[in-house]
């Protein structure tokens, strides 16, 4: 039987520079875009196209701020020095939401997908960034929630602790191909957080944690990279090219 799934790339580039990991997305977001455009001119002139090379990229970064474009600068609690001092990378980017940590110990994922070989629906999407995560959670016991007005994954609650933010999304879309994602705070240096006013929440009622810490103890990131993924594949109806 023909199997018409899209098909995804998935890479794991370990530890990788923002700026690097920026430019790279850049370039398969380009060649995704590219290829979408040579897609059409050859259906219009009966001829037979090539699939799309969707990916799924997930990383870690050294510890590094970034700022949504619609975000303030003020949310950023350190100057220049001070990042230099700590040893902390700041950058201004084109995905939608305010400033946000990346670091090691948190799975930071990329899917660069043409959404016309899905569904054209971004507020679905990033739902579905969400459901992936909120799956992964459930595998652990942890009982995630989207906090209405927010996006992201959230934890409720409870007579001893806040609202708390696992996980924070921001994307950005040109022709319906997908760039930026999510931050899920597996093993994260919580402290980094400090820094900055999270995602512009400064809500006394709400804060942010991780696996580990609502666990506590330490998480295996392939387990968790690994049941990600799978719930990827199931929401978004794909397979995994080996």
């Amino acid at each position: 039987m023909l199997n018409n799934k899209p098909q995804v790339i998935f890479q794991d580039l370990g530890l990788m520079d923002y700026q690097q990991a920026w430019d790279y997305q850049t370039q398969v977001h380009q060649a995704l875009v590219a290829q979408k455009r040579h897609n059409r001119q050859e259906e219009q002139l009966g001829r037979a196209t090539a699939p799309q090379q969707h990916q799924l990229l997930f990383c870690e970064h050294p510890p590094v701020y970034t700022l949504g474009k619609s975000g303030s600068i003020d949310h950023l609690l350190l100057n220049e020095a001070e990042l230099a001092a700590q040893g902390f990378t700041f950058y201004k980017i084109n995905r939608g939401g305010d400033i946000t940590y990346h670091g090691p110990g948190q799975i930071v994922g990329y899917p660069i997908f043409d959404l016309d070989c899905f569904f054209t629906d971004v507020h679905r999407y990033v739902r579905y960034l969400e459901e992936a995560v909120l799956r992964t959670l459930a595998e652990y016991d942890l009982h995630g929630y989207r906090e209405p007005g927010y996006t992201g994954v959230w934890l409720a609650a409870t007579d001893r602790l806040p609202k708390r933010k696992i996980c924070a999304i921001g994307v950005h879309l040109s022709r319906w191909v997908t760039l930026h994602g999510f931050a899920f705070n597996v093993n994260s240096d919580l402290t980094h957080f400090e820094n900055i006013v999270p995602c512009g929440i400064n809500d006394a009622d709400k804060s942010v944690t991780s696996m580990a810490k609502e666990l506590g103890q330490p998480v295996a990131a392939e387990k968790v990279k690994t049941k990600l993924k799978a719930h990827f594949a199931d929401l978004f109806g794909f397979d995994y090219v080996e």
